[in-house]
């Protein structure tokens, strides 16, 4: 990776290779539930501030209220407003921290997967500052993202501050992330997989248990200070499955092009700014009297625009509002998030998605009648297809949409529609909307894992059960003209063992050993003991390779004895770096190499 150094490992304890012990656990996990309350606190304080800067933003009045902007008193200042808030949060990042631009997400990526998990804490207190000027002054986004970054930044924070090892930091950033999520929209178990689809790339105790903390308690928190009530509502819902079945399969293949075609737009529109003769702390404020010239005409696109999210969920629109809210609202986001302002992206997509599947069930209803599909219904679906193809996060918006409606009915729709859409959109889209910023930085990010197969073979099932096994008193010499006349038990590997004289473990001889013994013994009869190394770290067949390995890079050694656990220096085997390639090499066999199968067999022996 750029950048990236690779530390000694000698100083590790005997423990190794568990970088996180698990006695630590606990304490992780108490920082998690601490966690999890600031970002309650910190979801509960960033709608504050946005809606207390909207009411005197665009109705001049002090309260704590949330009113759509739609009704706004401003008349043709819709224009200006939204290109000075621009400029603050231009100000900002030239002035403050650059890591405030955009919806979070991938900042929060870059810092888990090429920074160590360490985010500058000044981007803890800029980033929900920056997001409510924007959003207040009629920016088209969500504050999840905002509070995604921050809840991670102030998790990343606690880690710097404490003396943790950059897993536990990880863990700590992803957990405050997650919080983020849940305070947001109540959606615990959603964010847990956002969280480990997006930041941790793994499942294990060390991390899930944190993660499920946090959101726990950032939901509890969410409850007692903003209501049970989530952040747009659905009521009753026909999803007509599997009646309408044959009507979702076409609009996983429309959310998948979408969500390609959005991620991409996106980018193009940060590579128009990019090409401005001007620095790029003016580029929001252009960005903000884009935004001013769409809403004067279609004002629903300004702020988060739950209310209108709801409206579309409930069928309440009309398919001529639906159309202009789809267009508008993708226009005034992407002129606004393209100019590198500061704001999320999972609300307005949730809009344009939302209104995409709406749309579609009401063309269909309006050509089929007899399908009578309901408008609810796949507004829904589209909402967590579109985003989730975007974002290849698919698992997490579908339980997202589930949690979000409580309707186990919602269930197969969501995941046949949701995967559809990212199978279409891995098909134009190298990478996702989080990782192409990334990408365009040089950092690539893989977002597909897997069980290391070192973590699943055994140093018995590669091992060489019959290696070359030296006397301890042996000359060097004879043994190097053995070597030399090629006898092929010393020559398939690049070290032998030395026994003592019950044929045990005395010591290991590399090839490195013997040409720099013979330097100063050209005669030869220097004992092979005498030039190899009598201390030797040994592995055991019930071992995992990952161990094996995970002890040679601590020792610095590329061979290991394989030695019988109850007698600890009788010969079993020998495992060299040969046997860990052959491991990986039978992975990709088994992912890239088809067999026949029963069909092909059964034709190829028939008689002709």
């Amino acid at each position: 990776m750029p950048g990236m150094t690779v530390p000694s490992l000698s100083h590790l304890s005997a423990d190794f290779p568990s970088a996180t012990p698990r006695r630590r656990l606990y304490v992780l996990s108490a920082l998690a539930a601490v966690l999890g309350a600031a970002a309650g606190v910190l979801a509960y304080a960033l709608y504050g501030m946005i809606t207390v800067l909207a009411n005197l933003v665009f109705y001049q009045r002090f309260s704590f209220e949330h009113t759509g902007m739609g009704n706004h008193t401003l008349g043709w200042l819709v224009l200006i407003v939204p290109a000075l808030g621009g400029l603050v949060v231009g100000l900002i990042a030239r002035f403050g921290s650059d890591k405030i631009r955009g919806h979070g997400i991938p900042e929060a990526m870059e810092a888990v997967l090429f920074n160590r998990s360490k985010i500058a804490p000044r981007v803890t207190f800029l980033k929900p500052v920056s997001a409510a000027i924007a959003i207040g002054t009629g920016g088209p986004f969500g504050a999840e993202g905002p509070i995604i970054q921050t809840g991670g930044a102030f998790g990343s924070m606690i880690g710097q501050l404490l003396h943790l090892t950059a897993v536990e930091r990880k863990t700590l950033l992803a957990a405050g992330a997650a919080a983020g999520m849940a305070a947001t929209f109540s959606t615990p178990i959603a964010a847990v997989i956002l969280a480990i689809e997006l930041l941790l790339f793994e499942y294990k105790p060390r991390s899930f248990i944190p993660l499920v903390i946090a959101s726990t308690i950032a939901t509890a928190v969410r409850l007692v200070l903003m209501g049970r009530g989530a952040m747009f509502t659905v009521g009753a819902v026909d999803f007509g499955f599997p009646n309408a079945l044959m009507w979702y399969l076409p609009l996983g293949v429309i959310c998948g092009l979408a969500a390609a075609g959005f991620s991409k737009t996106l980018y193009w529109v940060e590579d128009l700014f990019a090409k401005l003769p001007m620095h790029p702390m003016w580029w929001p404020a252009i960005g903000g009297v884009g935004l001013g010239v769409i809403a004067l005409f279609v004002p629903q696109v300004l702020g988060v625009g739950y209310d209108v999210i709801s409206d579309i969920l409930n069928a309440k629109l009309a398919m001529g509002a639906l159309i202009l809210i789809l267009v508008a609202k993708a226009a005034a986001l992407l002129v606004s998030l393209g100019s590198g302002t500061s704001g999320g992206l999972l609300a307005p997509m949730f809009m344009c998605g939302a209104a995409l599947g709406g749309l579609y069930a009401g063309v269909i209803n309006h050509w089929v009648p007899a399908a009578v599909l309901s408008p609810g219904a796949f507004a829904l679906v589209a909402m967590a297809a579109v985003f989730g193809a975007a974002a290849r996060a698919p698992f997490a918006f579908i339980i997202f949409a589930f949690e979000i409606t409580r309707d186990y009915d919602s269930v197969l729709p969501l995941m046949l529609v949701v995967v559809i859409a990212h199978a279409v959109a891995l098909l134009f889209m190298k990478n996702s909307i989080m990782t192409e910023k990334l990408a365009r930085r040089g950092l690539r990010v893989n977002q597909e894992y897997e069980v290391d197969v070192f973590q699943q073979v055994t140093v018995g099932q590669v091992m060489d059960r019959a290696p070359a096994l030296v006397p301890a008193d042996t000359p060097l010499g004879e043994l190097a003209e053995r070597i030399n006349r090629g006898e092929q038990a010393l020559t398939s590997h690049q070290a032998v063992l030395l026994t003592d004289p019950v044929g045990e473990l005395a010591g290991i001889l590399t090839r490195g050993d013997i040409t720099r013994a013979l330097v100063n013994d050209r005669a030869g009869s220097m004992p092979v003991l005498e030039a190899g190394h009598s201390k030797v770290h040994v592995t055991y067949a019930d071992e995992t390779l990952g161990e094996a390995l995970n002890r040679m890079l601590r020792f610095n050694c590329g061979r290991l004895p394989v030695v019988d656990r109850a007698h600890p220096r009788r010969i079993v085997g020998y495992l060299g770096r040969t046997a860990l390639l052959q491991a990986r090499l039978h992975r990709l066999h088994e992912e890239r190499v088809p067999e026949p199968g029963w069909l092909n067999t059964t034709l190829r022996s028939k008689p002709r």
